[in-house]
């Protein structure tokens, strides 16, 4: 039997803050890679987290919203890994050329 979960109807810019959240360590480099304060990054966070669980799929941890996005359709883990791997090659690349300037 397969159920599906209640939708959290996440608005357009909540689901790219989340996704972006999941491929980065920080809110601040959310912040900047969107272009927005990492003040806003958090209450998009907080109002996300607020609608799963009012939802009955409550998600108090990073690891707990990344299982909500895949479950919705929103990345999988795939998309998660690369978007590590890149954030990771581009923050290696941006040390390396302040270490040489």
């Amino acid at each position: 039997m397969h159920c599906t979960a209640p939708t959290t109807d996440l608005s357009g810019r909540e689901q790219e803050v989340l996704i972006h959240w999941l491929g980065y360590a920080t809110k601040q480099e959310v912040a900047r890679e969107l272009f927005i304060t990492e003040c806003t990054v958090h209450t998009h966070l907080a109002r996300i987290r607020d609608k799963y669980s009012a939802a009955g799929r409550p998600a108090t941890s990073k690891i707990a919203l990344l299982i909500r996005a895949i479950e919705d359709g929103l990345c999988t883990l795939d998309d998660i890994a690369a978007a590590i791997d890149r954030n990771q090659f581009a923050s290696s690349a941006m040390a390396l050329e302040r270490h040489i300037a």
